[in-house]
């Protein structure tokens, strides 16, 4: 069973109305925009400045995976930390171990879901809304 531990990412944000908006590959590292409810003009950016493993994927596949239920999941959260879950168990140990110590972080929406195993930590940032 995994364990969820809540991350605050400095502001309030209603999961639920929240939704992936863009998501970008870099060289070492990836960045992830998601809708901040009630604001069309500015959107939260998530970054790692590692490399990573990514999985996006539908809430409701992630809900259906074999390790449910969840222990410290809290109603309407955005950010995790993940440990013992069945996506960090099943990559690669090697990969792992030459990008370690790696984390495994999750972002949940009313939408999707982001899955992000890597040695770096998330850094959260307000940007503009490319429109």
């Amino acid at each position: 069973m995994p364990t969820y531990v809540a991350i605050d990412i400095g502001i309030k944000l209603r999961a639920v109305a929240s939704d992936l908006l863009a998501f970008e590959w870099k060289t070492n590292g990836i960045s992830a925009d998601f809708i901040l409810p009630d604001d069309d003009a500015h959107a939260l950016r998530v970054s790692f400045d590692r490399p990573c493993i990514v999985r996006l994927s539908d809430e409701v596949a992630v809900s259906t995976e074999e390790d449910t239920p969840n222990k410290g999941l809290v109603s309407n959260h955005f950010a995790y930390r993940l440990e013992g879950a069945c996506f960090s168990r099943s990559q690669s140990e090697t990969w792992k171990e030459v990008s370690g110590p790696v984390a495994h972080y999750q972002f949940v929406t009313g939408w999707a879901c982001m899955d992000v195993l890597s040695g770096g930590s998330p850094s959260f940032s307000i940007v503009s809304r490319s429109r």
